[in-house]
C-alpha cells in the first residue's frame, strides 16, 4: 500500500475559539497533538500543514512539517475545507497517493484511527473514509421544534420524540467527528461524478469508521478545550508514571 500525503488544515479564523489551533493544551500547542498522531501513523509518509496563521505555521516547522502557506480567499470562514485540501496537495507536487486529511483542532484522537482509516481506503477500493460517532442523546428521533411562544412539536413526523422515550431503544445514529477523513486523490479532485454539494470531495463510495465517546475531541468552544484538557493531561500523567 502507498503511504498516504497527510493534509493538516489550520485556519487562522475562528468565531467559536479564536486562537484555537494554536492554545496550550496539555502542555502542547493544539496543532502538535494532531501533528504528532500523523507523524505516528505507519500509514503516513509526508506531512503537510496548510494555514494562514504564521504561528501555527512556525510551529508546524519545528517539528520538522512541510508548510503551505494559504491563499486569503482560502482563509475566511466561508472557504470550504476541500478548496484548501485541493491547494495544499497540488502544492506538494500532486502525488498519486491516498490522502488524509486532519483538522488542527482535534488534538484527541485514537492512536490508530488515522491507520485504520487509510487501511479501509484502500482494501475497500472505496472513495473516502470518515471517522463517525454515535449521538448519543441527541439523537434526531428526540429533535423538537419550539416556536415563539415556547408551544412544542415534533421536528418530524406527528408525534413527540417518536414516542420513543429509552435512550436504549434509539435506532443507532452518527455524526462525522472530525477525527480523520481519508480519501483518494480522484475524489478529492472531483474527477468520480459526485453530485455537487459541500461533500462532493467525498465521493460517491463513502465509508464510515465508529469512535466511542471521548475517543475524538474536536475543539469549537472553551468547553472542548476543557474536555481535551482533561483527557490528554490525564494521558500524559499516566505516561510518566
Amino acid at each position: 500500500m502507498s503511504r498516504a500525503l497527510c493534509i493538516i488544515l489550520a485556519r487562522a479564523g475562528s468565531k467559536g475559539l479564536p486562537g484555537k489551533n494554536t492554545a496550550m493544551i496539555a502542555g502542547k500547542p493544539c496543532i502538535a497533538w494532531t501533528i504528532e498522531a500523523a507523524q505516528a501513523s505507519d500509514g503516513v509518509e509526508r506531512v503537510v500543514v496548510s494555514s494562514d496563521d504564521q504561528d501555527a505555521l512556525s510551529i508546524a516547522r519545528s517539528y520538522g512539517c512541510e508548510c503551505v502557506q494559504r491563499p486569503k480567499e482560502l482563509g475566511d470562514d466561508q472557504a470550504t475545507i476541500d478548496a484548501a485540501a485541493r491547494h495544499a496537495f497540488e502544492a506538494s507536487g500532486s502525488p498519486e497517493v491516498p490522502v488524509v486529511i486532519l483538522y488542527a483542532n482535534v488534538p484527541v484522537r485514537p492512536a490508530s484511527l488515522i491507520d485504520d482509516a487509510a487501511a479501509l481506503l484502500v482494501r475497500t477500493g472505496c472513495d473516502s473514509v470518515q471517522s463517525y460517532a454515535g449521538v448519543g442523546k441527541h439523537h434526531p428521533w428526540w429533535t423538537v421544534r419550539v416556536d415563539e411562544f415556547g408551544l412544542v412539536s415534533p421536528w418530524e413526523g406527528d408525534v413527540l420524540y417518536h414516542n420513543c422515550f429509552r435512550r436504549q431503544d434509539l435506532p443507532a445514529a452518527h455524526v462525522p467527528d472530525g477525527g480523520v477523513i481519508a480519501l483518494t486523490v480522484d475524489a478529492l479532485m472531483r474527477r468520480v461524478g459526485a453530485c455537487d454539494g459541500p461533500h462532493c470531495f467525498l465521493g460517491n463510495d463513502r465509508r464510515g469508521i465508529m469512535t466511542q465517546e471521548g475517543d475524538v475531541v474536536d475543539i469549537d468552544s472553551r468547553i472542548d478545550q476543557i474536555v481535551a484538557e482533561a483527557i490528554l493531561g490525564e494521558r500524559v500523567e499516566h505516561a510518566h508514571r
